[in-house]
């Protein structure tokens, strides 16, 4: 099914454009640190700061395409590295919301009654939640948080919406004949969820599964830009984008590289997710 509905996206120029800039992303960093060859957290104060402490910018040193951060570190190594921080963060994060929403939906909309309602009101205290006084108070609590910990946070506090479509379909699904049939042969709830129900609610959650990527990379660069994400001297583009916003003005390329790439991975997996619900909505009618 998933095969399917990626061959009816591909006739979308949405869903082109999407995937171009997402294999564009991900080659970024993931084949990147073969090009990077300088370490992202060596400092090369000679070579790029000059003596009135000017930094070198894009192509004024030969092996150092994007010039040079405040402390003389390759700033072309920091993207690349910084990036893959970024998606290995998201990659995890989208996993467990996908993951919490999927069983959370499927078990409230198929069981009903008692653990409907209980798993429902879980939804609304976790909706509840203030993110950014739930970050503060995990920094308080683990000084230096590491990767895990923050894709982590993101994925526990991200599944809520999936959870509420997934519940929806499967109260739909669960009155269909084949649905009926399988009760009546005497198959187990977690038989038919996992047989029948599964197949049929994984769409909309890839739906929703791939604009979760785009938030979780906008979430982790907003976190690190406010000092509550993975800590320095691991880059990651929002990290980056804090240490720069001082030199704006004269080495503006330290803003622009890390808030352009920000941007164009949201701007991807949200218009790739939006390709694959015009191909749902399609299909529907």
């Amino acid at each position: 099914m998933l095969v399917e509905l990626f061959k009816a996206a591909a006739k979308f120029w949405r869903f082109r454009i999407a995937l171009a800039l997402t294999l564009f992303i991900l080659l970024f960093a993931t084949l990147g640190p073969l090009i990077a060859v300088h370490d992202p957290v060596a400092q090369f104060t000679e070579a790029l700061i000059d003596d009135k402490g000017h930094l070198a910018g894009p192509l004024e040193v030969p092996g150092f395409w994007l010039g040079a951060d405040a402390v003389g570190r390759d700033e072309f190594s920091r993207l690349v590295h910084g990036g893959k921080v970024s998606l290995i963060v998201a990659v995890v994060a989208s996993s467990i919301a996908v993951s919490l929403g999927l069983l959370v939906g499927m078990l409230a909309g198929y069981l009903s009654g008692p653990v409907d309602s209980f798993l429902m009101r879980l939804v609304d205290f976790v909706l509840s939640l203030p993110f950014l006084l739930v970050a503060i108070a995990l920094n308080r609590v683990i000084n230096r948080p590491d990767m895990l910990t923050v894709a982590i946070l993101l994925g526990v506090l991200s599944w809520t919406s999936l959870a509420r479509v997934v519940r929806t379909k499967t109260l739909q699904v669960r009155r269909c004949g084949y649905v009926v049939a399988a009760r009546a042969l005497g198959y187990g709830p977690w038989h038919i969820m996992w047989r029948h129900i599964l197949p049929n609610v994984s769409a909309p959650a890839l739906v929703l599964g791939t604009t979760t990527l785009g938030n979780m990379i906008l979430m982790e660069a907003a976190m690190s830009f406010l000092g509550l994400g993975v800590r320095p001297p691991i880059p990651s583009w929002g990290s980056m984008l804090r240490e720069a916003q001082d030199l704006m003005i004269h080495s503006p390329h330290l803003v622009l590289f890390p808030g352009l790439l920000v941007g164009i991975a949201v701007f991807a997996f949200n218009l790739m997710g939006e390709a694959l619900r015009d191909v749902l909505d399609v299909r529907s009618h």
